[in-house]
């Protein structure tokens, strides 16, 4: 498979900074290496640049760098439109904030294709806020919500040539929601799979039902995969923490099985804050996550050795 590599180094959604970093933490973590190494062809895109900032004002005045993200979504959909012809586009952020670019971008591909865009978010947040629900104003909060056509953003985010179906997201993993988040999920019929239906249910059960529907419906699927989906315990290198993410062997399934489907067209990486990290152990674990969506399986999974690693 050939594979792009695209750095999208943003940090003015989040509310700490470091995200900027992430993308060559990626890179340092071994990713080109390792994706050659499984058979793919890897081209290095290297980083998107942010587009002229125009001046935006909004009404929620607790909105922070409304510009900036404006602007990067800007660049990064058109980028992400550009990567993803004939090609598998893997996102390197940077914060949330990407995947407005990111989630658009290749929609607007899917549609010139007359296939079915579906997403899985893969958080501890939904990430489903608008420009007017908010109240952090940190824009790693809305990018799901502006990709899948809700209100709110028009004007000051970037028109959309195309949107994803709400009813076609599927978020998995989430265990911090706010009630505007809450009612907003249930109305725009987006599928939820809290850290409570993992433990009732099994996470495979839940992810096996939602890749038979984008199988069912030939889609494309794009992975939205968050550092604090995982367990602070064996991913510390968020700013976002929250307790009682996915364990190892249960991000490594979730992976596995998406390897397995040959589903996924595109994927992102996202809030990986190096400076939060110890001695990198938050982005080789990354990096052998993308390993095992990409191809590699347990028998092929090499011994770490050195301190601090996984």
């Amino acid at each position: 498979m050939r594979c792009r590599i695209v750095g999208a180094p943003v940090q003015d959604g989040a509310g700490r900074m470091g995200c900027e970093m992430g993308p060559s933490a990626l890179r340092t973590a071994g990713l080109v290496s390792v994706l050659s190494e499984l058979g793919h062809e890897v081209e290095d895109w290297g980083a998107v640049e942010k587009a002229v900032a125009r001046p935006v004002v909004h009404g929620n005045l607790a909105l922070k760098a409304l510009p900036e993200i404006s602007a990067w979504t800007t660049a990064i959909a058109e980028t992400a439109y550009e990567a993803s012809n004939e090609a598998m586009p893997i996102f390197l952020g940077g914060d949330h904030s990407i995947s407005a670019g990111t989630v658009s971008g290749v929609a607007r591909r899917a549609a010139e294709r007359g296939r079915p865009l579906f997403v899985l978010w893969l958080d501890a947040h939904p990430d489903f806020h608008t420009l007017d629900t908010t109240t952090s104003g940190n824009l790693h909060g809305v990018p799901l919500a502006y990709a899948s056509g809700q209100a709110g953003f028009s004007g000051y985010f970037p028109d959309l040539p195309a949107t994803v179906d709400p009813a076609r997201v599927c978020a998995m993993g989430l265990r911090s929601v706010d009630p505007a988040e809450r009612r907003a999920l249930k109305q725009a019929g987006v599928t939820v799979h809290d850290m409570r239906a993992i433990d009732e249910h099994g996470i495979a059960p839940l992810l096996r039902a939602f890749l038979a529907r984008v199988e069912r419906e030939n889609g494309l699927l794009h992975v939205s995969l968050d550092v604090d989906f995982l367990d602070p315990s064996i991913a510390p290198a968020v700013g976002t923490t929250v307790p009682g993410g996915a364990t190892f062997r249960e991000a490594h399934l979730v992976m596995e099985m998406l390897s397995d489907s040959s589903l996924v067209s595109s994927l992102d990486l996202v809030e990986l804050n190096p400076f939060l990290d110890e001695r990198g152990r938050t982005a080789i674990l990354m990096v052998d996550l993308t390993a095992s969506l990409m191809g590699r399986r347990i028998m092929d999974r090499p011994t770490r050795s050195h301190s601090g690693s996984l």
